[in-house]
């Protein structure tokens, strides 16, 4: 996979959690108020779902994926992610390349493969990165770990408003039962599983707002700081 990323060392912040937990929108926003850079690891596994579907390649077959992966070149613009040039910011939001990045983020040569990538984005000022490894694996010298959780209930009922709102048809059921099998496949993964990092701030969203999740993660850095 290529990308053009400088390297180099600089704080950072891992925020990890299930999905639809909201880190995504909280570590954006975090980034956004302390002026760092922002990486959304999610969005990288999303783009070689959404490439292996396209190709036609099983998520099972390590050797073809690796290369896959390999092969592509993506490029972040503000919220736009073009893969091999093209903008694949909405195809990689579906429920279906959800699934199967879940899948493809089993494999273990993937998760090599996207590993340098992933640690290539940390740069001055600093950076936030929200994932399911960002924390253990990734970057385990983070200066803040946030382990941000909400029940399925609450994640999925949040999904699907989110889907709705998108114009997009969704069963909240649906996504319930997705919620939770995703969940157990992330949990029970031979490599880097969901889990909360050591010393990380556990933050239990589903009776905060996404500003007040925020506020706790700024005022958990300046703690740190």
């Amino acid at each position: 996979m290529n990308i053009v990323a400088p390297t180099g060392s600089a704080p950072v912040i891992a925020i990890d959690g299930p999905s639809a937990s909201g880190k995504g929108t909280v570590a954006a926003k975090v980034a956004h108020a302390l002026g760092f850079h922002y990486l959304d690891s999610g969005a990288l596994y999303r783009a070689a779902a959404v490439a292996s579907i396209e190709s036609g390649t099983a998520a099972d077959d390590e050797a073809a994926l690796v290369s896959l992966v390999s092969g592509l070149t993506l490029r972040f613009e503000g919220d736009r992610i073009l893969m091999n040039g093209r903008d694949v910011s909405d195809a990689i939001r579906t429920e279906e390349a959800g699934v199967r990045s879940s899948q493809v983020a089993s494999v273990p040569g993937v998760r090599a493969a996207l590993l340098g990538l992933q640690r290539s984005l940390r740069t001055a000022p600093g950076l936030v990165g929200d994932g399911r490894d960002m924390g253990t694996v990734v970057f385990p010298d983070a200066r803040l770990k946030v382990y941000l959780t909400a029940s399925a209930a609450v994640r999925a009922a949040r999904r699907h408003k989110q889907l709705i709102e998108k114009g997009l048809s969704a069963n909240l059921e649906g996504l319930l039962r997705d919620l939770e099998s995703r969940d157990e496949r992330d949990r029970s993964r031979a490599v880097a599983p969901l889990a909360a990092a050591p010393g990380a701030r556990v933050i239990d969203s589903d009776h905060l707002s996404v500003a007040e999740v925020v506020d706790q993660v700024l005022a958990a850095y300046r703690e740190v700081g």
